[in-house]
């Protein structure tokens, strides 16, 4: 059975989806991060990047959501396009883009829009220009096809599902009025069993809320050295 480091961040729901679509069995280990959970050596033993989702399957253990997600397509046989150069590269373009493009650029846009200490418009633009940019380049690509791969949907819908389902959290109450085809696939999605059982499993566990000292501390260790400097 899977191991399957869980909370209820967009990179963890990718995995959970694809766990629910292949029906691969799991069992979950929730990781909270605002109690600084991630950090515990028994956690950093498995990923020493102390992010979840991490998964451990018979021994092997895979963190990174998208290398998680390219790993249990693999080991299912399913979400995945034919094996050929012209199918393969695209699917591998677009896998990446979403893991060094939306997701980094999404997560720091919600860090200056939402946690950053003020003076940071100069970082906000940025990373809401960036986010935005990326989110366009996938509006624009989804205008053209109904999933990410074509006709068929697959692993690289699911890497796009986590994130878009917080859009307008990364962006900004326009997200879907100027997002509509990315709006559409995750529509899509949605409608999808799978989708609704891994939406389903945030409720079935308790995490810290208050984003405290403590969750400070805990998800924003950088700060430490500011305080040093004070």
């Amino acid at each position: 059975m899977i191991t399957f480091y869980y909370n209820t961040a967009p990179n963890p729901a990718k995995v959970a989806l694809m766990l629910e679509e292949t029906q691969l069995p799991y069992e979950i280990v929730t990781i909270d991060s605002r109690k600084g959970e991630q950090h515990a050596p028994a956690f950093t033993a498995l990923n020493p990047n102390a992010k979840v989702p991490v998964i451990v399957d018979d021994g092997t253990v895979v963190f990174d959501s998208n290398a998680i997600l390219l790993y249990l397509a693999e080991k299912s046989g399913q979400f995945l396009p034919p094996n050929t150069p012209a199918a393969r590269g695209p699917m591998l373009s677009w896998l990446m883009f979403v893991a060094s493009g939306i997701g980094p650029y999404s997560g720091q846009a919600v860090h200056f829009r939402h946690a950053a200490p003020e003076p940071k418009e100069y970082p906000l633009n940025r990373y809401d220009y960036e986010a935005w940019r990326h989110w366009g380049i996938l509006n624009s690509h989804l205008e053209k096809q109904a999933f990410m791969l074509g006709d068929d949907y697959s692993l690289v819908d699911m890497a796009v599902w986590g994130w878009a389902r917080v859009a307008p959290y990364v962006l900004g109450d326009e997200a879907w009025a100027k997002l509509p085809h990315v709006k559409r696939l995750l529509d899509t999605i949605n409608a999808r069993p799978a989708a609704q059982r891994a939406e389903a499993i945030k409720t079935r566990y308790t995490f810290k809320t208050e984003m405290d000292d403590e969750a400070r501390k805990a998800m924003f260790p950088q700060n430490e050295r500011l305080a040093r400097k004070a």
